[in-house]
């Protein structure tokens, strides 16, 4: 159950996916929620529903983290409703799919944008009056990407290679503050990820993979005990072990098989 200091969470991208299952959980536990998210309508009605299931507050803010003035308009509108965050879970976050060379630029800067930048911001933004209270977590979504590189998806994999490198980091820095930093690094999971980033046909995205639900149960589990990484499923933590052991170029060459579609063929 939820702790008694502990009170209001801030989860973006909670409309669906991953967000939302997060939010779900923190909903059961008696939290309150700030949810975050580009799309009012679909953010209205998770907020209904978390309401009536749960019985517990929730603040609706529509916001695209692809702005740069999202994080500060989303930290000033709390300030002025006197919403104290406890918990902030950076979990919004997109990809594209297919070679550097031709992908959009303008995608590959929002990308940035949202997976790093904001990330960062909300952080920064958030965590002094964590730490002038003593107490507080921070959940920042990464990726199994975060362990290597990723042809078909670079800026992607380089992404969440930052968020788990500054998640590590700043986790070390807070050790003894009452402040705990999660970084939640899922494999591929069933989400709307995979047609916002148009790779249906990838080979990683075939077959079993892990449900949302399952993923978000587990980083919860992982942020309530104060785990600096969590990496769910056996498989996940396996592939982001051995991969220390084998040679890079290799790595980078199973990646990019894992990432074309069935069709394609190595150049």
């Amino acid at each position: 159950m939820a702790s008694k200091q502990l009170k209001t969470v801030l989860v973006t991208g909670a409309s669906g996916g991953i967000g939302y299952e997060l939010a779900r959980l923190f909903a059961r536990d008696k939290y309150n929620l700030v949810l975050v998210a580009r799309h009012t309508t679909k953010l209205e009605q998770v907020a209904q529903e978390f309401k009536a299931q749960h019985g517990v507050a929730v603040t609706v803010l529509t916001k695209d983290l692809v702005q740069p003035a999202a994080p500060e308009e989303i930290f000033g509108e709390l300030q002025q409703a006197g919403i104290q965050i406890d918990i902030l879970v950076n979990n919004a976050g997109f990809a594209t799919y297919g070679p550097f060379a031709e992908a959009s630029l303008q995608d590959e800067l929002d990308m940035l944008q949202v997976n790093m930048v904001a990330l960062t911001h909300l952080t920064k933004l958030f965590l002094p009056a964590m730490l002038a209270q003593h107490r507080g977590k921070i959940l920042n979504v990464a990726s199994t990407a975060a362990f290597q590189p990723g042809p078909l998806m670079a800026v992607y994999y380089a992404t969440k290679a930052y968020v788990l490198s500054f998640s590590e980091a700043i986790a070390n820095e807070l050790a003894g503050s009452g402040v705990t930093v999660t970084a939640l690094c899922p494999g591929a999971t069933r989400t709307g990820f995979q047609e916002r980033a148009a790779m249906q046909e990838s080979k990683l995205v075939q077959g079993v993979i892990m449900d949302a639900k399952t993923v978000a149960q587990l980083g919860y589990r992982g942020l309530m005990r104060n785990q600096p990484v969590v990496i769910p499923g056996a498989r996940n933590k396996f592939l982001t072990f051995i991969v220390r052991f084998t040679p890079r170029q290799m790595v980078t060459q199973i990646v990019r098989h894992m990432q074309e579609s069935n069709g394609s063929q190595n150049p």
